[in-house]
């Protein structure tokens, strides 16, 4: 069972997938401090010293030892944001691994043979000549 397991580990693909996940996670830290730390603090400068992180829609106030209860809908637009650099990146790594890696052309079919009649026509005319 080891053994088996051994080998399911060591195929190639579960490989490439390990690699892709650990890949992906940094990426998504890269975006993440990309939109926060460089994108949003312009644009939050533009619309007037505005946080985004900090936007948010309070549904109960904080009292006592009960915490605040809000939608944060800044934080969330600040997501999409990231999503969207992410997807933006994948789609052009995907397009240019395409246009370098064009699809095999289509098999060429064989040339069809002579048609049902035209066999009977060639076996009409053999029996004929005979």
């Amino acid at each position: 069972m080891i053994r088996e397991f051994r080998d399911f580990i060591m195929r190639g693909n579960v490989l490439e997938l390990a690699v892709a996940v650990i890949i992906a996670g940094a990426f998504g830290k890269v975006v993440g401090s990309f939109t926060n730390d460089i994108l949003m603090p312009p644009i939050g400068m533009l619309l007037g010293n505005m946080d985004f992180s900090n936007f948010q829609y309070v549904l109960k106030a904080a009292s006592g030892d009960d915490p605040e209860v809000a939608i944060r809908w800044g934080q969330w637009v600040t997501y999409i944001i990231d999503f969207v650099i992410v997807a933006f990146v994948l789609f052009m790594i995907i397009r240019t691994y395409n246009k370098l890696n064009p699809p095999p052309p289509p098999a060429q079919e064989e040339p069809a043979g002579p048609s049902e009649k035209d066999l009977l026509a060639e076996i009409r005319d053999l029996l004929k000549n005979r």
